[in-house]
């Protein structure tokens, strides 16, 4: 898998979200994407899974441009988005069968993606009935039904607890296997725990793209990386 993003621009009206954005990720890579609130990191994944419309620039996938052959892209992206839009009044099995019949997956990976999520015991619950972790977990699995070559994730720990978040990282490290994951945290911890690289986002534009080893080289965590580059003060 190769993902190319070429000359990537977004505005909302007047402002601009992205900057002439320019990256590529290769397979097997799980990627951190950070930056302060408002930064554009949304909008960025939003961008390359489709949700938004390319404006200027271009995302290729595997060569193929998305914006002339979307539904080919899509089909092998998998997306969490921040809000989890899950469809709560449906149970478990039953929104997963739904989510499986649009990607035309066969019935058999209803049960293995519930199996690798870890959502056998609450399988035949209503949506609405389940802790954020476990619905963390449903829209993990809608994401992964379809076995997607690359996988992004919107901030998937946001408003959990600590063992929650261990779950979660533990189960974006066993899905990581034969794809790449890109993901947005504000938890610098959990970028220290499962990444390979860092791009870090600010007003829209990439400031630093490296792996982990080199911001952990020159500062003593993450989080004092974070700090110096985003700090409007700092000229690097």
């Amino acid at each position: 898998m190769a993902l190319q993003i070429i000359n990537l621009s977004k505005k909302y009206g007047g402002q601009s979200a992205l900057c002439d954005i320019n990256l590529e990720f290769n397979k097997n890579e799980i990627v951190g994407l950070l930056g302060p609130n408002g930064a554009g990191k949304s909008t960025l994944m939003k961008t390359v899974a489709g949700v938004l419309d390319v404006e200027e620039g271009k995302v290729l996938f595997n060569g193929t441009k998305l914006s002339k052959h979307p539904l080919d892209v899509k089909k092998n992206i998998g997306f969490l988005p921040e809000n989890n839009p899950l469809y709560v009044d449906m149970y478990v099995k039953e929104y997963l069968q739904f989510v499986a019949d649009i990607h035309k997956c066969p019935r058999r990976r209803i049960a293995e993606v519930i199996g690798l999520v870890g959502l056998n015991p609450e399988q035949d619950k209503k949506i609405n009935q389940l802790s954020k972790g476990y619905r963390q977990r449903v829209g993990l699995a809608q994401a992964l039904i379809h076995e997607p070559e690359l996988l992004i994730l919107d901030e998937p720990t946001n408003g959990l607890d600590p063992n929650q978040i261990i779950e979660i990282r533990n189960l974006i490290k066993e899905t990581a296997v034969d794809r790449t994951v890109i993901f947005s945290t504000h938890v610098l911890q959990e970028v220290e725990a499962l990444c390979t690289r860092v791009v870090l986002i600010h007003h829209g534009k990439i400031i630093k793209d490296l792996p982990i080893e080199a911001f952990l080289s020159k500062f003593k965590t993450l989080e004092e990386a974070f700090r110096f580059y985003t700090d409007e003060r700092s000229d690097f």
